[in-house]
Formats: structure tokens, sequence, C-alpha cells
């Protein structure tokens, strides 16, 4: 029997991010993307306008915060 992954070890950088910012997934009609990722001072991450699924989208949301903290700290 195989082993779940839990959502913070598929998604480490989302479940730390979550802790002092947000993400946002799904339609609002006033973005083009359909997931973005935000902070206090606004909008850090933006994806495309659409994904084959939830995971792929919160897959480049992981890897969109994990760049941003690599330039960023």
């Amino acid at each position: 029997m195989s082993r779940v992954e839990s959502f913070d070890e598929r998604y480490p950088n989302i479940a730390d991010w979550v802790r002092d910012g947000w993400i946002e997934i799904g339609r609002d009609g006033h973005s083009r993307s359909f997931v973005q990722v935000l902070d206090v001072g606004g909008m850090v991450w933006e994806g495309e306008e659409e994904y084959e699924s939830v995971d792929k989208a919160l897959a480049a949301a992981e890897a969109g915060i994990a760049a941003w903290l690599e330039e960023n700290g």
C-alpha cells in the first residue's frame, strides 16, 4: 500500500506562503489568470489563463513562489 503525500509535502512553498500571503484560484472577472499569488504588497506571481487541471495550476503556483523566493529571499 502506497503512502498518500500530504498537501504540505507536495506543495511546500504554497503551504508556507499562505501563512502570511494568499493564493486566489479561479475566475474573478478582474484578472485573466486562473491562479494568482499575493501578499500585502500586491501580486507576486500570476499564472496562465487556463490549466488542464487544478493540480497543474497549483504546481505552476508552487514553481512561481519558488522562483520569487529565489529572487527576493
